[in-house]
């Protein structure tokens, strides 16, 4: 559905996205991370036509997004960058209006969507007095209006409370549930990235740093706790025994291929070192990611 191959952008002298490759599989929920800055909204600027690549081929439901925009968007809903409606006129008018710079679309159709959203009984009042979570759901409208098969969100949840942000969650598993639709999704909560997707992509300052599923990214490493009286010693003297690849915030240890926490403890007290605690660790997308933005020695 998505496919970009060596996509750059760079706004002067600053380079935006770096390189870019991407696939997003028909059918899947495809996350999309990374911090202010990383190149998101500009990747996604640049699937949407909205923003012209410098470099690179996207391809989106197998048309050149350069060549075939009207062709590769015919099926594509969006909710990009701050959605912005008539504040002036009813949520069922902006429908009609917004519907227009694409094509026209049926009454019946706008019914159908407000219904599906949930702004029913209030899709005549003025969008003025809808709170931040109906314009949510207004946004949403407006994507599915084309009857898409592919759905891309960026930051749908942005500036949500709690139950805003739950709803937004199911809705977005409904969608994928009833109707089938593919959707890439820009976030930067990890939680609901956790919950949504089974595959995803970072990006750091333009340049994709992991692709891969959720499985992989939250158990790319061994990691296992260790409490020990003395912990930068048993590191060093792990190390040097190649029992250990790796150790972090005074707590964890990543161990080598084979190695087993048995191992751990009967080497460590053989060192008259006393071993307090030792069990897996379940790592989370939240650790993954901190663990990978951390700006590496070169």
């Amino acid at each position: 559905m998505i496919s970009l191959r060596h996509v750059q952008k760079n706004f002067g002298a600053r380079l935006a996205v770096d390189q870019l490759d991407l696939e997003v599989q028909h059918g899947e929920i495809f996350g999309l991370l990374g911090h202010n800055g990383a190149g998101k909204s500009t990747a996604i600027g640049m699937m949407l036509g909205q923003v012209w690549p410098t470099g690179g081929d996207i391809r989106i439901c197998g048309f050149d997004v350069t060549v075939q925009r009207q062709h590769a968007l015919k099926k594509v809903g969006a909710i990009f960058e701050a959605p912005v409606f008539y504040d002036y006129l009813s949520g069922w008018r902006n429908l009609e209006i917004l519907s227009h710079y694409t094509a026209p679309t049926p009454a019946k159709r706008i019914r159908e969507v407000i219904d599906w959203v949930g702004l029913t009984g209030r899709e005549k009042s003025k969008v003025r007095t809808y709170s931040h979570g109906m314009r949510a759901r207004l946004a949403l409208a407006q994507a599915l209006l084309p009857q898409p098969e592919l759905l891309i969100l960026d930051e749908p949840s942005d500036g949500l409370d709690p139950e805003g942000i739950h709803e937004m969650r199911q809705t977005i598993l409904r969608l994928h549930q009833e109707f089938g639709l593919t959707i890439l999704l820009s976030s930067h909560l990890l939680n609901e990235v956790e919950q949504l997707c089974t595959r995803i992509a970072v990006l750091n300052r333009g340049k994709k740093v992991f692709d891969g599923t959720l499985a992989e990214a939250t158990q790319k490493q061994n990691w296992v706790r260790l409490r020990v009286g003395n912990f930068d010693s048993a590191i060093e003297q792990l190390r040097a025994a190649e029992l250990i690849s790796g150790a972090r915030d005074q707590k964890l240890i990543s161990l080598n291929d084979g190695v087993g926490t048995d191992q751990i403890v009967s080497f460590l007290v053989g060192r008259g070192m006393a071993v307090f605690e030792i069990a897996p660790q379940d790592e989370t997308l939240e650790d993954f990611y901190l663990e990978l933005m951390k700006p590496r020695a070169h």
